[in-house]
């Protein structure tokens, strides 16, 4: 969320960069609520201030012995009145938070302008695609060769966008992120979390995800209230920290956890309906920080290379994409997309997404932390994917097969697949 001064004292410059991102700020309709919201803060108070005073002489008047009847009854009236003042005013700040609610963050200067994907600026490029022999296939064809990646059983089973995973591909699966995990803890410093799956609407709201996103959520009802099935593990890991006051030597808290992921992909109607890539349920590795605010683009650039290494050890080819401001998501200042090659498809795709949201996040939950001198601040709070698991999944498949329609496995995963080296 941002800061309601900010569009206080800037609401001119801060609607010409929410522009750029193709959002517009209803100006008028913040001016009058935040108008209407000091008229009613400042009657309150000077009701309050009288309360007061009228509080004060009826006590004078009882010590006095004198009949406080009428003084109290004109106090009754008064407490009445600031009753509904307290009211008129809570309603507009819930109008005014509402309003705040839907506003995406700002972006960071150095995010490059334009309207979609194809203005997207390419950062760097790691490794070569690999030139086959013959037709390279795609992973849903390679696996269910011998039922290992089943889509007909899940159907049945869960409907569309689910998938049955068996043998050594099940096991593949496991390995990559039994792989990540420990290249995230032991060489990144990361420590491991482990959160529920099932969250309140707070916490989404807490990193954005609520009200904006509410059509891409699974809700389901648990103990008499609605909850909600994550759609990756940020909002868990990152609400840990949620309306607390954080020492300055606890910062940067890293965290990295292993999760399954839900979501009704609400808005991806008739994309990448076969295969893998994009289901109602997947596995990802999440990395989440929170960190100085002096610290969090040198934080963003560490994270990024962080999930950047799980490709390099799989040798697999990938594209670090700074995404522009029509293409960023709702609570990022800066996005870093990594995108992995697939033989299959001929192109690069999407595996991970490693931003920074500065205090917006921290804004909504109330996150803070108290500094040297002893002032309290916002923390700042990035997330990536170290990686999705399913599209690395479908990544190695594609990358590592050969004419036969076998796959080989990466020697970085050997290890965890009990030394396997070949899928037949």
């Amino acid at each position: 969320m941002l800061d309601p001064k900010l569009l206080r004292n800037s609401i001119d410059t801060v609607a010409a960069r929410l522009k750029k991102r193709g959002f517009t700020l209803d100006v008028p309709k913040f001016n009058a609520l935040d108008e209407q919201r000091k008229a009613l803060q400042m009657k309150m108070q000077e009701l309050q201030n009288e309360r007061n005073v009228r509080s004060k002489e009826v006590g004078q008047a009882k010590a006095q012995g004198k009949n406080v009847e009428e003084v109290f009854k004109s106090l009754k009236q008064l407490s009445d009145t600031l009753k509904v003042q307290e009211e008129l005013y809570a309603a507009v700040q819930q109008e005014l938070d509402d309003f705040l609610a839907v506003i995406p963050n700002l972006t960071h200067d150095s995010v490059p302008d334009g309207e979609n994907e194809n203005d997207n600026a390419t950062i760097r490029t790691w490794g070569e695609p690999k030139k086959f022999s013959f037709k390279a296939k795609e992973h849903a064809e390679l696996a269910s060769i011998n039922g290992w990646m089943d889509f007909e059983t899940a159907a049945k089973l869960s409907g569309a966008r689910f998938v049955v995973l068996r043998g050594p591909i099940a096991r593949l699966s496991r390995a990559l992120g039994q792989f990540m995990l420990d290249l995230h803890t032991t060489q990144h410093g990361y420590d491991e979390i482990f959160v529920p799956y099932m969250v309140k609407a707070e916490v989404l709201f807490g990193i954005g995800q609520l009200p904006k996103f509410k059509e891409d959520l699974f809700a389901v009802e648990c103990d008499g209230e609605q909850k909600y099935l994550i759609s990756t593990s940020e909002p868990p890991v990152t609400n840990t920290v949620r309306e607390q006051i954080l020492e300055e030597a606890q910062l940067p808290i890293k965290y990295t956890c292993y999760s399954s992921c839900f979501r009704s992909e609400a808005g991806s109607y008739g994309k990448d309906t076969s295969g893998m890539l994009r289901q109602h349920q997947f596995e990802k590795v999440e990395l989440v920080q929170i960190v100085h605010p002096d610290k969090s683009y040198e934080a963003l650039e560490e994270m990024t290379k962080h999930a950047e290494k799980v490709l390099q050890l799989l040798e697999l080819p990938y594209r670090v994409v700074a995404l522009c401001t029509g293409d960023i998501g709702f609570a990022a200042a800066k996005t870093y997309d990594l995108e992995v090659w697939l033989p299959g498809q001929d192109k690069y795709r999407e595996i991970s997404s490693c931003s920074n949201t500065e205090s917006f996040q921290a804004r909504r939950m109330k996150a803070r932390f108290r500094d040297a001198d002893g002032k309290i601040e916002l923390v700042h709070t990035l997330n990536g994917s170290g990686l999705a698991v399913g599209r690395t999944l479908i990544a190695v498949i594609e990358n590592n097969q050969d004419e036969l329609g076998r796959i080989h496995i990466p020697k970085a995963l050997q290890p965890y697949m009990g030394g396997m080296t070949v899928i037949e």
